[in-house]
C-alpha cells in the first residue's frame, strides 16, 4: 500500500465528506444522549473523543480511500456535540424554580448552538499560541491522535481491538446498570452511618461502572485531590458541623448529616471551586495574551491564507466575522423571546435583552481561553467548567440584580422568579462557550499532530455544535419525565431514589437564589474561597520542590461538594490506574527494557479504550430505561417497569452490587495486563 505523506501542503485525499459527516451525526446523537445522562445522574461528563474516533475507523475502513484525517472529521464532530451537554450543569434550573415546566425547544436549541459555535470562535484565534507555538501536553488530544494514526496505519489488528475494548466495556456496562437500576438485583452505591456523640458522618461506597471508567481516565492527581476534598467534607465539615448544630425534631442523624452537607458544606466546595478557576484565569493572561497578539498579526497580512501551509490555515478573518454577526444576531433574537415572556416595558426587555447578550460573549471570550489552557494542561475531563459555571452565575446574578433594582423589578414575586430564570439563562449560553472551547483545543491537538486541515475541522465543529444542539433539549425532555430532578418532579408519587441529581444546576441554582433573596450564606463560600487559597498554595509547594506530585484545586473543590457515593469510584478508578501503570511499567523494564514506553502505551490504550466503553454503555442503558419508563408512565404504568426485586431484597442488592464491582476491577485489570501476550 503506497504511504501518504499526512504532512504534506499538497495533499489531496477525502477529508471532510459528506459520508463522514453523516456518521459523525449518528455518533454525536448517541454520545449527547449519553452525556446528557451521566451529567444530569452524577455532575460529570467524558470525552467522547477517542470512542468516536475507534468506531469512526472501524465503520470507515470499508471504503477504501478512507484515511486518518476523515476519522479525525469524524471524531472532531462528535466530541464537540458529545462536549455541549455540559449545558446541563446548569439549565436544568429553569425547571427546579418552576419558571419552566419543560425544556423550550427552540430556546434550549439556540443556546446550545450560538454558545458552543462562540466556543469554537473564540478557539480560532488561540490555536497558534496554545497548540503550535506551545509545549502544552493535550493529553486526551494526544490519546486520540496516537489511536488514529494506528489504526489507520498497517497495524492491521488495531481497529478490530479497539472496537472490541470499546463494546466489552460497553456490554458489561449495560447489563450491570439494567440490573441494578432495571431489575433492582443489584444496589448501585452503599452508604454506613456513624455516630460519635453528636457527631455524624458515613463510609460511603458508589458501584458505578461509567464513574470507575471515568477514574481510570482522570488520572491519579485528579483522584488523590478529590478524595482530599471528600476526606475535608465528609471526615471534618459535616462532623464538626453537625457537633455544634441541631437537627429538626424527629430528624434522624443521617438525614440530619446529608441536610448539613447539602445546604452547608456544598457552599464551602463552591467557594474552593469559584477560587480555583480564578487562580486559573489568572495565571492564564499573558498566554492569552501573547496568544492573541501571535494571531491577529497572522491574520493582519491580507495574503496570509496563500501563503501559509495546509497545516496552519484558519477560517478566514472575513468569514469568523460574518458568523460572529450570525451568532450575536441569533443570541438577541434568543434572549429576547426568553425576556419578552416576562411581559415588562420595552425599554427594561431591550435592557435586559443587551445586557445578556453583553455578559456571554464577554465573559465567555475570557472562558473559553481560560478552558482551552487548563484542557492543555490537565485534559477535557479535569476541566473547570464547574468553577466557571459558579463564577457565571454570580456574575450574571449580579448584573441582573443590579438592572433589576433600577427598574423595580423585584416589587413582585414573579419579577424576582423571573431574575432568577435571566440569570440561569445567561450563564447557560457562558457554559455552552466554556465547555466547547474546552473540547476544541484538544481536537485541534489531535488535528495538528495527524496533518488535518484546520479550517476544516472548524467547519466540523461547528456543524457537531449545531446537531447537538437539535439533540439536547429531547434528550433533557425525555430524562426529566423519567426521572425528574431533584426539586422539580414531573408528576406526583415518583421514584425519589431515582432521581436525577443535577448536583452543579442544583449548586447554581441554589446561589442565584440567595444572591437574589439576599440570604445567601456568603460565610460557607468565604470560607471555601479560604480553603481554595490553602490548597492553591500547598499544590504551589508540591510542584515546586517535585514534578511529579500536585493537588489540582478544583478537584478538591469538586471532592468537597459532590455527592461522596459519587466520587467513591472515581477515586477507585484512579488509584487502579495508578497501581496498574506501576505494574505494566516494572514487567516492561524486566521483559524490553528498549521498548519501555511502547510497551505501556500498547496496554493502557487497551484501558483507556474499555474505560470508555464503561461510560458510553452505562450512559447509553440509563437512556433506554429512561424511555421504557416514559412508556410505562404515559400508558398508567409504573417508575420502575423493569423491577423484579422488592425493597426487602435491599441487603442482598447491596452484597451482590459489592461483589459484581469487585469483579469489574477485576476484569478491569486483567484486560489491561493480559494485552502483554499480544506485543510479543
Amino acid at each position: 500500500m503506497k504511504q501518504v505523506d499526512f504532512m504534506s501542503h499538497e495533499l489531496n485525499v477525502p477529508e471532510l465528506t459528506f459520508r463522514g459527516m453523516l456518521l459523525g451525526m449518528l455518533i454525536t446523537a448517541i454520545f449527547t444522549a449519553s452525556n446528557v445522562y451521566l451529567g444530569l445522574k452524577v455532575g460529570l461528563t467524558f470525552s467522547s473523543s477517542i470512542p468516536a474516533a475507534v468506531i469512526s475507523m472501524a465503520i470507515l475502513k470499508i471504503y477504501s480511500d478512507s484515511n486518518v484525517l476523515e476519522n479525525n472529521m469524524v471524531q472532531t464532530q462528535a466530541s464537540a456535540a458529545g462536549t455541549l451537554s455540559a449545558v446541563i450543569f446548569i439549565i436544568p434550573g429553569l425547571l427546579m424554580i418552576g419558571y419552566w415546566q419543560g425544556f423550550a425547544f427552540w430556546q434550549t436549541l439556540m443556546i446550545c448552538a450560538c454558545g458552543g459555535s462562540l466556543g469554537v470562535l473564540f478557539t480560532i484565534p488561540l490555536r497558534r499560541a496554545m497548540i503550535v507555538n506551545s509545549d502544552l501536553p493535550y493529553p486526551e488530544g494526544l490519546a486520540a491522535a496516537e489511536i488514529l494514526k494506528v489504526g489507520s496505519g498497517d497495524a492491521a489488528g488495531a481497529k478490530d481491538n479497539g472496537i472490541k475494548d470499546i463494546m466489552s466495556g460497553g456490554i458489561v456496562a449495560a447489563i450491570i446498570a439494567l440490573c441494578a437500576d432495571g431489575f433492582h438485583l443489584l444496589s448501585s452505591a452503599v452508604h454506613y452511618w456513624f455516630t460519635f456523640g453528636k457527631i455524624t458522618s458515613q463510609l460511603p461506597l458508589g458501584f458505578s461502572s461509567a464513574l470507575l471508567g471515568a477514574g481510570y481516565l482522570i488520572g491519579i492527581a485528579s483522584g488523590m485531590a478529590m478524595l482530599t476534598g471528600t476526606i475535608l467534607a465528609w471526615g471534618v465539615f459535616v462532623p464538626y458541623l453537625t457537633s455544634v448544630m441541631t437537627p429538626a425534631a424527629g430528624q434522624s442523624a443521617s438525614a440530619f448529616a446529608q441536610a448539613v452537607w447539602a445546604q452547608k458544606v456544598r457552599l464551602i466546595g463552591a467557594g474552593t471551586i469559584g477560587i480555583a478557576a480564578i487562580w486559573t484565569l489568572i495565571t492564564l493572561l499573558k498566554p492569552i495574551i501573547d496568544g492573541m497578539r501571535i494571531s491577529l498579526q497572522a491574520m493582519s497580512s491580507a495574503d496570509t491564507g496563500k501563503s501559509l501551509h495546509r497545516m496552519d490555515t484558519d477560517l478566514s478573518p472575513k468569514t469568523t466575522a460574518i458568523i460572529l454577526g450570525v451568532i450575536v444576531i441569533g443570541l438577541l433574537g434568543t434572549f429576547y423571546s426568553f425576556i419578552a415572556d416576562a411581559n415588562l416595558s420595552a425599554g427594561a426587555t431591550w435592557i435586559f435583552v443587551i445586557a445578556g447578550v453583553a455578559v456571554s460573549v464577554c465573559m465567555g471570550f475570557f472562558v473559553a481561553a481560560a478552558c482551552g489552557y487548563m484542557a492543555g494542561l490537565i485534559g477535557t475531563s479535569a476541566s473547570p467548567i464547574s468553577g466557571i459555571g459558579i463564577l457565571g452565575i454570580i456574575i450574571s446574578s449580579l448584573v441582573v440584580l443590579g438592572i433589576g433594582s433600577a427598574v423595580s423589578l423585584f416589587d413582585t414575586e414573579i419579577g424576582t422568579k423571573f431574575a432568577i430564570a435571566l440569570a440561569i439563562f445567561t450563564t447557560s449560553v457562558i457554559v455552552s462557550i466554556a465547555a466547547i472551547s474546552n473540547d476544541n483545543l484538544q481536537d485541534l491537538k489531535t488535528g495538528y499532530l495527524v496533518g488535518a486541515t484546520p479550517w476544516k475541522q472548524q467547519v466540523a465543529l461547528f456543524l457537531g455544535c449545531i446537531i447537538g444542539a437539535f439533540a439536547i433539549a429531547p434528550v433533557l425532555n425525555l430524562l426529566y419525565e423519567a426521572y425528574g430532578f431533584v426539586g422539580a418532579m414531573p408528576r406526583a408519587g415518583m421514584d425519589e431514589s431515582q432521581v436525577l441529581s443535577a448536583p452543579q444546576a442544583t449548586l447554581m441554582t441554589t446561589i442565584a437564589k440567595g444572591i437574589f433573596s439576599h440570604n445567601l450564606d456568603w460565610n460557607y463560600i468565604l470560607f471555601g474561597v479560604g480553603v481554595g487559597v490553602v490548597i492553591i498554595i500547598v499544590d504551589l509547594l508540591l510542584k515546586k520542590n517535585s514534578a511529579r506530585y500536585c493537588l489540582p484545586p478544583l478537584a478538591v473543590g469538586m471532592g468537597i461538594y459532590l455527592p461522596p457515593t459519587l466520587e467513591m469510584p472515581l477515586i477507585i478508578g484512579a488509584v487502579m490506574s495508578y497501581l496498574v501503570y506501576r505494574y505494566l511499567r516494572k514487567r516492561a523494564e524486566q521483559r524490553s527494557p528498549q521498548n519501555v514506553e511502547e510497551d505501556v502505551e500498547v496496554c493502557n490504550r487497551h484501558g483507556v479504550l474499555f474505560a470508555s466503553g464503561l461510560i458510553v454503555g452505562e450512559s447509553l442503558m440509563g437512556v433506554l430505561m429512561a424511555i421504557i419508563i416514559v412508556f410505562s408512565v404515559t400508558s398508567g404504568g409504573s417508575d420502575s417497569p423493569l423491577a423484579i426485586a422488592g425493597k426487602d431484597f435491599g441487603p442482598t442488592a447491596d452484597w451482590l452490587g459489592l461483589g459484581v464491582f469487585i469483579a469489574l476491577i477485576a476484569l478491569f485489570i486483567y484486560r489491561v495486563v493480559s494485552v502483554k501476550s499480544e506485543t510479543n
